[in-house]
This record gives structure tokens, C-alpha cells and sequence, in this order.
């Protein structure tokens, strides 16, 4: 009788059986893997294609048309006009504060001390504009100008307290400055997510608050210092900025949704351009001139005779002028093109510059503060604008920011070389030659700039 051979239960018995097993689970994970590859295809795909549409949806809204006007695109340049009252307007009445400090609380420093602190407010009016700027098209808007407007007005009820240099020095020079540039930073962008063709007017209607507070705040300083005090005095002003500054945080809104831009808090592309790079060199040459009257003009007029009493005034007379300097220009520069306004207007200022320190009565200070006020004017209130046309819209704020953070350069050394030239001949003379021969070379840096982007000698830009 044959024997049966028992059926065998070990690894050779249930080899076929696992064999197909394993053929089964390996082709149903070679399938996942299939389907799984195909899903993340068609996910890289679909976001592709979702960034596209993205991407043409913000070519469509940049590419819509400006409001151009109307009662929110006016608004804006009211709540921007109320940013340049509190920072360039306050900034502007340093001339005050620089005789008030020789005078009396600062008696005992030099000059060229003295006028650190209002260049260092005039240079971190500029320098925070390259972060500020990069912020703004990242969409960043309120939570920075809410922020610098709080310290904006701390720092002037801290100056109220001052009474040593170093104080007055990191109060209203670091504090006050740094608040001013974050507040004043983003509004040339502002102006331009509102208005294209007639953003010259905008920008001449915002600047326009620069020349109300530059007369405001030192008729304030000059009336109240003599009967409440100095102290009291910086709070009255505090608590203008207050109102001001909180109507501008109402007021000011950005209308473009932020596109999304290679690089960082830099654009050095855009320095691949020869006309910005030479534009933005011409703005630090100018500033190291364009302050220096204003500066100084009140304490010129007191070393030849003046009556201190009036002496005060002539920086508001100047910055009154200012105001019509700013509005015609930014008129002028939709018609005629802001390079073809701006020389010949800062030519003016250069010439008022070489005649100040020849001064020598009332009435001749007075011509000086109104045409250099008014000339001056147009060049503070609009220099920014030809950037606008050195590439897209959707980066101006990174390159406005560079621009004006390479100005500061001039802004804070211009006002100290004049008070140690000052020192030095031991008059005004000099300084006023100084100046004036800066401001020229950089109307020839901004000529130069038109040539370079006109391929021309005469033309609109």
C-alpha cells in the first residue's frame, strides 16, 4: 500500500500562497504609489495654475484704472497732508529750537552741537524709509504708522522735561526723527495706489501740511515759550500732534492688495540703472544745501541786528512760502514733467542761498524767507516722484525707500558742515557759498538724469 506523504505546513508548503501575496501587495503599492505620484502632479498642476490666475488677477487690478480723484482718493492725500504737518511740519521748525538752545538752555554747547540734533531729525525722517517702504509692499500699513504715531508724541512730552543736551539729543533728535520717518515713510506710495495722472497734484496737496505746521509750530514755540514756559510749550504741540496725527490713522488706507516681490528689504537691481543711481546721488547732494537757510536764517538775522522778536518768525515766513512753492509744482511737474520743475526751482533756491548772507535788514530777510521758501519748496515736496518712472508700481515703496534712505546721508551732514564752516570764518559768507554751489551740482546731477533716460537734451520727464 503506498503511503500518503503528509502535507507539509512549513515555509516550502506555503511558498505559492505567500509568493502571491506578496505579488499582491506589491503590485497594490506599486499602484498607491502611481496614484499617489499622480496626485501630487496634478496638486504641483493645480497650484501652479492657481498661482497664474493668481498672479494675472493682480496684473488685472494693477493694470484697472486710478481713482484719480473723488471724495475717498482725496481723503487719503487729507490724511496723508496731516502726516507731513506732524513730521516735516515739526521737522521744519527746528531753525527755532537751534536759536531757543543757543539762547538759553543750551548756551553752554557749540554750535555745530546744537544743530546735530535737528540734522539727526532730518536724517531719520529719510532712513527708516527703506524699511518702511519694503513693509508697505508687503501689505504692512497701519499697525507701523499707529505705532510711530504713539511715539511721535511721547517723545515730544519727554523733550518737555529735557534739560541736558544728551537728553535733547536722544528725545527730539533719535525718537522724534525715528517717529517721523516710520509716520512719513509710506505716504508717496500711499499717493501713488490713488492717483496716476494727476499724482503731482496729489503730491503737492500732501506736502502742503509740511508748510502749514512749518509755520504753525514755530508761531506756537515763539508765542508760548515767553508766557507759559518751555515745558508747557512742547506739551501744547504734543497734544496738537495728537489731534493731527490721529486724523491722519482714521484717514490714510492703502487701496492695491500687496504683491508678492522677489529679494528682500533690498532691490540692488535697481541700482543696476545708471539715471536711478545717479538720481538717487543727486538727492544726497541737494540735502546737503537745501536745509542749511532754514537752519540758520533766524540766528543770521539776529547776529546782524535783527530784533530776536521778529528774527523767529522768518521760519514760518518761509515755510508759508513753501506752501504755494508745492502746490504749483506739483501742478507744474503733471504738465511739464518733475525734472523740467524741479531745476530750474532749485536753481532759484541755490541763487537765494548765495544772496542771504548779504542780509542785512528786515525787509531783506523777509525776500529771502519768501523766494527761498517758495523755490525750496517744489524740490522737498516732489523730489521722490520721478522714481515713479523708474519701473513698476508694485515695487515703488522698496525703491522710493532706498532713494530717500541714501538722501539722509546729505540731510544729516549738511546743517553741521554749515555750523562748523560757520565756526571756522567766523560768519555766514562761507556757508552761504557752501550751499548754494551743492545745491547747483545737484541740479546738474538731475539734468544728467533726464539725458540719460531721454536720450535727449530737452523733453518731458
Amino acid at each position: 500500500m503506498a503511503s500518503t506523504a503528509p502535507l507539509s505546513l512549513g515555509p516550502v508548503g506555503l511558498e505559492p500562497f505567500e509568493s502571491k501575496k506578496q505579488e499582491g501587495t506589491e503590485t497594490h503599492r506599486r499602484g498607491s504609489d502611481a496614484e499617489s505620484t499622480k496626485t501630487q502632479v496634478g496638486s504641483r498642476v493645480q497650484a501652479t495654475a492657481l498661482s497664474s490666475t493668481d498672479e494675472k488677477n493682480l496684473d488685472d487690478i494693477y493694470n484697472e484704472e486710478y481713482p484719480d480723484g473723488g471724495l475717498r482718493a482725496w481723503l487719503i492725500v487729507l490724511g496723508a497732508a496731516f502726516t507731513t504737518f506732524s513730521t516735516f511740519g515739526y521737522v521744519n521748525s527746528w531753525g527755532v529750537f537751534q536759536a531757543y538752545y543757543q539762547d538759553t538752555l543750551l548756551k553752554d554747547s557749540a554750535v555745530s552741537n546744537i544743530a546735530w540734533i535737528g540734522s539727526i531729525q532730518y536724517a531719520l525722517v529719510f532712513i527708516p524709509a527703506l524699511i518702511t517702504g519694503h513693509a508697505f509692499d508687503r501689505g504692512h500699513l497701519r499697525v507701523p504708522l499707529a505705532a510711530a504715531s504713539a511715539l511721535l508724541i511721547a517723545a515730544t512730552f519727554l523733550t518737555a522735561e529735557c534739560t541736558k543736551y544728551w537728553q535733547f539729543l536722544l528725545c527730539q533728535g533719535f525718537a522724534v526723527g525715528i517717529a517721523c520717518g516710520v509716520v512719513y515713510g509710506p505716504m508717496t506710495a500711499v499717493i501713488g495706489h490713488w492717483f496716476k495722472y494727476r499724482r503731482g497734484l496729489a503730491t503737492g496737496v500732501t506736502a502742503v501740511g509740511s508748510s502749514v505746521g512749518g509755520t504753525v509750530f514755530p508761531i506756537v514755540a515763539r508765542n508760548l515759550i515767553p508766557r507759559v514756559g518751555f515745558p508747557w510749550t512742547l506739551r501744547v504741540i504734543g497734544f496738537i500732534l495728537l489731534f493731527s496725527l490721529g486724523t491722519a490713522n482714521l484717514l490714510v488706507r492703502r487701496r492695491l492688495p500687496p504683491r508678492p516681490m522677489p529679494g528682500g528689504l533690498l532691490n540692488p537691481a535697481a541700482f543696476k540703472s545708471i539715471p536711478y543711481t545717479v538720481y538717487c546721488f543727486a538727492g544726497v547732494v541737494a540735502f546737503l544745501g537745501l536745509y542749511t537757510v532754514l537752519t540758520y536764517i533766524d540766528v543770521s538775522a539776529t547776529s546782524v541786528g535783527v530784533s530776536s522778536d521778529f528774527s523767529f518768525y522768518l521760519v514760518s515766513i518761509a515755510n508759508s512760502a513753501s506752501l504755494f512753492g508745492r502746490l504749483s509744482s506739483g501742478l507744474a511737474t503733471d504738465r511739464f514733467g518733475v525734472i523740467n520743475v524741479l531745476a530750474p526751482m532749485s536753481g532759484v533756491a541755490a541763487v537765494m542761498t548765495y544772496i542771504w548772507p548779504l542780509a542785512r535788514s528786515r525787509g531783506s530777510f523777509i525776500a529771502v524767507a519768501i523766494v527761498y521758501g517758495y523755490s525750496s519748496g517744489a524740490y522737498v515736496s516732489s523730489f521722490i516722484l520721478p522714481i515713479y518712472h523708474m519701473g513698476g508700481i508694485e515695487d515703488v515703496g522698496r525703491r522710493a525707500g532706498m532713494a530717500v534712505t541714501l538722501t539722509a546721508f546729505g540731510a544729516v551732514a549738511g546743517p553741521p558742515i554749515s555750523g562748523a564752516i560757520n565756526t571756522a570764518s567766523g560768519g555766514y559768507r562761507a556757508v552761504g557759498i557752501y550751499a548754494g554751489s551743492v545745491i547747483l551740482l545737484a541740479i546738474a546731477m538731475m539734468l544728467f538724469t533726464r539725458w540719460l533716460v531721454l536720450k535727449s537734451v530737452w523733453g518731458k520727464f
